[in-house]
C-alpha cells in the first residue's frame, strides 16, 4: 500500500474550470467562486436575480419530485443557482424533503462523474480525504483504483447488494481494488452525506417576496410526500432490511413454525408490500406441515387485493404487533418509528439508485 506522500506525488495537477463549477458546486472552488460573486439575501428580489431564482426553485422540484436536477442552465445561472437552492430547502425545512434533495442533486453529479477521466475523479475524491490511487496499468485494467477499505467502508454501509460485501471485493494490504464505476457509485453516497450535513445549517431571514414564493414551493411538495414514500420502496425485497419483528416471522416461516393469525396476516400484507409476488409468499408457507394450499391462496391473494374486497392490506403498526406479542426486539431504528412499513422505507431509502 503506497503512503499518504506517494499516493499525492501521483496525482496530476487538475485544473477546475466554471463548467466544473457549475457540474460540482460543492468543491471548494466552486465555493470561492460563488463568494466572489458577492450574492446578497437581501436582493433577491432584484429583477437581475430572477433567472437565478427560478432555476434555482426547479431545481429543488425537480430533485423532490423527480430524483434529478433538471437541464442545467448557462454557467452564470446554474453556478449559483446551487447554494439559492439549498438555501430554499432549508428553508422548507422538511427532513425528508431534505433528504430527497441531497439524493437527487448527488445522483446529477453521479452522472457527471462517469463521463470524467481517472485523474479529475481522483482530485474530486481528495475533496473527501480519501486515501486512493490508480493502480498500475499492468494490473486489472478493468479494476483501476485502490481505495483504503474504511473509506470503502464508510461509504458502503448502507449497500445491501452482495457485490458491495467486502468479502466479494478484491483487497490487498488494506485497499479495496474497484473500477471506475464503482469510485463514481461510491463519490456519490459521500456526496449525497455532505450535501445532507450542509443542510442542517439554520434558516435565515428573507425578503418577503422569496419567503412567499418557498412556501408556496412547500405546499407542492409536501402535498406528494405519501405518495413518493410509496414510489420509493424498491422493486425487490430487501430481506437485510426487514425490522426485526419482520425477519423474525420470515425466519420461522422458513423453518417451517406454526404462526399465529395475526403473524401469519402481519407477514403476509408486509412481503406482499415490499415487493413479494404472491406465488414467493405462498411458497414460503409451504414449509409448514399443515400447509393448506387451497386455503394459503385464497388468504395471500385476499390480502394482495387481488381476491374478495379487492384492498390491498398493510401490516398492523408496531404498537399492534407489541400487544399480541409479536415484538421480539427493538434495534435503535425501530424507537424511530411506528410501523413495519417506515422500518423498512428508513432502511432502503438510500439504496435507491442503481450501484
Amino acid at each position: 500500500m503506497l503512503s499518504d506522500k506517494t499516493m499525492q506525488k501521483q496525482h496530476t495537477r487538475v485544473e477546475f474550470t466554471r463548467d466544473d463549477f457549475a457540474k460540482y458546486p460543492f468543491l471548494p472552488q466552486a465555493t470561492q467562486y460563488i463568494r466572489m460573486l458577492d450574492l446578497d439575501i437581501k436582493e433577491l428580489e432584484n429583477p437581475e436575480y430572477a433567472p437565478i431564482i427560478e432555476r434555482a426553485e426547479k431545481r429543488v422540484k425537480n430533485a423532490v419530485l423527480y430524483g434529478q436536477t433538471g437541464k442545467p442552465a448557462r454557467n452564470e445561472i446554474e453556478i449559483p443557482s446551487y447554494p439559492i437552492a439549498r438555501m430554499i430547502i432549508t428553508a422548507i425545512g422538511d427532513e425528508y424533503l431534505k433528504k430527497r434533495y441531497a439524493l437527487a442533486e448527488a445522483k446529477t453529479i453521479h452522472a457527471n462523474l462517469q463521463q470524467e477521466d481517472d485523474q479529475k475523479i481522483l482530485e474530486i475524491a481528495k475533496h473527501f480525504d480519501w486515501k486512493i490511487r490508480l493502480l498500475p496499468s499492468t494490473e486489472d485494467l478493468s479494476r483501476r483504483f485502490a481505495l483504503h477499505f474504511t473509506d470503502y467502508l464508510r461509504n458502503t454501509k448502507n449497500f445491501h447488494e452482495p457485490e458491495w460485501k467486502l468479502v466479494n471485493t478484491p483487497l490487498q494490504k488494506g485497499e479495496v481494488h474497484l473500477t471506475k464505476r464503482q469510485v463514481c457509485r461510491l463519490l456519490q453516497e459521500e456526496i449525497r452525506r455532505h450535501i445532507e450535513k450542509k443542510l442542517k445549517t439554520q434558516k435565515i431571514a428573507l425578503p418577503p417576496k422569496i419567503a412567499q414564493r418557498i412556501e408556496k414551493l412547500k405546499q407542492t411538495l409536501i402535498k406528494h410526500k405519501t405518495k413518493l414514500k410509496l414510489e420509493e420502496l424498491p422493486k425487490k425485497t430487501v430481506i437485510e432490511a426487514f425490522p426485526p419483528c419482520m425477519k423474525k416471522l420470515y425466519q420461522d416461516a422458513l423453518a417451517g413454525k406454526h404462526l399465529s393469525h395475526i403473524g401469519r396476516f402481519a407477514l403476509t400484507a408486509f412481503l406482499l408490500n415490499v415487493g413479494m409476488t404472491t406465488e414467493n409468499v405462498i411458497n414460503l408457507f409451504r414449509q409448514a406441515t399443515d400447509f393448506n394450499e387451497k386455503m394459503t391462496r385464497y388468504q395471500v391473494e385476499h390480502i394482495a387485493g387481488t381476491k374478495g374486497s379487492r384492498t390491498k392490506y398493510i401490516p398492523p403498526k408496531c404498537q399492534t404487533l407489541q400487544t399480541h406479542g409479536i415484538c421480539p426486539s427493538q434495534d435503535e431504528t425501530c424507537k424511530k418509528i411506528r410501523h413495519p412499513l417506515a422500518y423498512y422505507r428508513r432502511k432502503t431509502r438510500r439504496t435507491m439508485t442503481k450501484h
